[in-house]
């Protein structure tokens, strides 16, 4: 189809992403536009989409999460009475340092890690419960419609999205259900996809609206569990330190008790590690054998697993919060506390300040960065920039290891945030990874060499009790994608996966991949191996487009509907 015959709809306001964040804008101006019309002479009824790459709202949303109710109580007060999923408030905080077989309580849980006040939730079921509270307000929500492309126009202002095309094959050719995308036209366009969304991957390229600080992440592991009722009470949460990450590895565990009988476990780990064969989701599962885990979880049953990034590069990270005609929120614009390990109540302060701004530009009828700049003047001056910018060096401060960050930390608490480097100037998480020689030593050679002795790729064993193998993962992760459609996961050299990486590397998207994606298997003749794309498996964390050393991933999204669904995530 020519470019002449696609379909265009023109709005006023274009939400990309149906995450908290823009359900927060959304909700926002509604009430806005609502409060304005019941006082102005000359009401104002523009046109207000939401499209979402999900099928359903809330299918692709996951998190922790432990939620502050912070920007919620300011967004609909009063909202504790309306009957919502915030039924499991804190109980009690614990943290544990684990040893391997061992470990201790904390004696002093930190200030960052007290959540009195706070609640257990499931994020997806948060975003179920906002989204129809926005479409009363007259937003129209567009599930199953994923952003493809920006559209610019002759003077590289952000007008507008392309949504996905259906009904191509995996070969590219199109099949007789075949739709082309739609250009969605609008005079604010706020781009809320997530951490590493597609869309502003290319954007902050395209318009030079990268941070100061590159961009570091985290990738989050989650599994649900059904335990017996009484073996924890509900409201408790646990974070812990140590095992089974080694001490120059950034991250934790984290434990929540969602209802009398659902426990949260989770894993999170910094993206910016050393070694090429660390592997997420087998950590994950090790932990499970830790006696003090064992305890909580034996004679449980797996319900749910998933895994998202994380955006932890704090402040100096911050993308450009506008351009023209655009406005980024939530995790694509770096809202989250990495020293709480929080990012819901930013990301909705986020999009309440962003839907102010473009308030604005609709009543002047003018969205140009002169005006859409309010949008960073209304951050700077809020609890939001506060909350940030006391935790602006925080992941950082981790480079050293556990012991050394710890003490960075302690110094960043006392001095407001900045401790003994501020800014603490970093480096792209991918860029941290050594190759298999230089973390393993020369004696490493590639599996299925001619004389292949030395350290092989760590061959992981589960008991299919409270450990399972990758495949078994995903499918507790309820993912599933048209198999007749091109792969959304777009290797630019696959000479550079079969012979550099190979030698190099060791292959690390076939153990940082938690979702068994990337699949490399002995060929035929010694040192020869056969790689193949599992894109069906892909849970849409994006660590692959995040942590190949080279960058020749690049995560796009696939057609409407597809991806994991993490209902009760």
């Amino acid at each position: 189809m020519n470019e002449e015959a696609r379909e265009a709809l023109e709005v006023d306001v274009l939400f990309v992403g149906a995450g908290p964040a823009n359900l927060a804008a959304a909700y926002r101006l509604g009430t806005m536009i609502r409060e304005h019309n019941e006082r102005a002479d000359t009401p104002i009824e523009p046109m207000i989409v939401m499209i979402e790459k999900s099928a359903d709202i809330g299918q692709h949303v996951l998190s922790g999460a432990v939620m502050d109710p912070r920007a919620l109580d300011e967004l609909i007060p009063g909202f504790r009475d309306e009957g919502g999923p915030f039924r499991t408030p804190v109980s009690e905080d614990s943290l544990w340092y684990l040893t391997e077989g061992g470990g201790f309580d904390a004696p002093i849980v930190p200030p960052p890690l007290k959540n009195q006040g706070k609640y257990v939730v499931s994020l997806n079921e948060v975003t179920q419960w906002l989204a129809p509270k926005v479409m009363e307000l007259g937003v129209q929500i567009f599930p199953g419609f994923p952003g493809a492309e920006m559209l610019y126009d002759d003077a590289q202002r952000v007008v507008g999205v392309r949504t996905g095309d259906k009904g191509i094959d995996r070969d590219g050719n199109r099949r007789p259900n075949y739709e082309p995308g739609i250009d969605i036209k609008a005079r604010v366009t706020i781009v809320g996809e997530g951490a590493r969304g597609s869309l502003c991957k290319k954007m902050f390229a395209d318009l030079d609206m990268h941070g100061r600080q590159p961009q570091v992440y985290a990738i989050g592991v989650k599994e649900l569990w059904e335990i017996p009722e009484g073996r924890m009470k509900p409201g408790a949460v646990i974070h812990t330190l140590g095992w089974p990450l080694k001490s120059e590895e950034f991250g934790g565990a984290f434990f929540y008790q969602m209802s009398p009988t659902e426990l949260i476990a989770g894993l999170v780990i910094g993206l910016d590690y050393e070694d090429p064969f660390l592997d997420p989701h087998a950590r994950l599962q090790e932990m499970k054998q830790h006696p003090r885990v064992k305890s909580m979880l034996e004679g449980g049953k797996l319900l749910k697993y998933g895994a998202a990034t994380i955006p932890e590069g704090g402040y100096y990270a911050m993308p450009e919060l506008y351009h023209d005609g655009v406005l980024v929120v939530g995790d694509s614009a770096s809202f989250l506390n990495g020293m709480r390990l929080k990012g819901i109540h930013l990301g909705m302060k986020s999009g309440m300040l962003a839907a102010e701004t473009a308030f604005d530009a609709l009543v002047r009828g003018d969205a140009s960065a002169s005006v859409l700049r309010g949008y960073h003047e209304r951050f700077e001056n809020s609890w939001a920039k506060e909350e940030l910018f006391g935790a602006r060096n925080f992941h950082q401060a981790f480079e050293g290891g556990l012991y050394s960050g710890m003490a960075h930390v302690g110094l960043q608490m006392v001095s407001g945030g900045r401790g003994l480097k501020d800014p603490w100037i970093t480096e792209a998480g991918h860029e941290r990874m050594k190759t298999v020689e230089e973390y393993y030593g020369k004696s490493y050679r590639p599996v299925g060499a001619e004389n292949g002795e030395g350290i092989a790729r760590p061959e992981r064993e589960f008991d299919g009790q409270l450990g399972f193998d990758k495949n078994t993962s995903v499918y507790h992760s309820d993912t599933g994608h048209e198999e007749n459609q091109p792969c959304h996961l777009v290797v630019r050299d696959t000479s550079i996966c079969h012979d550099r990486c190979t030698r190099e590397y060791g292959n690390p998207c076939q153990h940082f991949c938690p979702a068994n994606v990337y699949e490399w298997t002995p060929g035929s003749e010694p040192g020869q191996q056969t790689f193949q794309i599992n894109f069906s498996n892909c849970v849409h964390c994006k660590t692959c487009d995040i942590m190949d050393p080279y960058q020749i991933i690049d995560w796009i999204t696939p057609e409407g509907g597809g991806g994991p669904n993490y209902a009760r995530m």
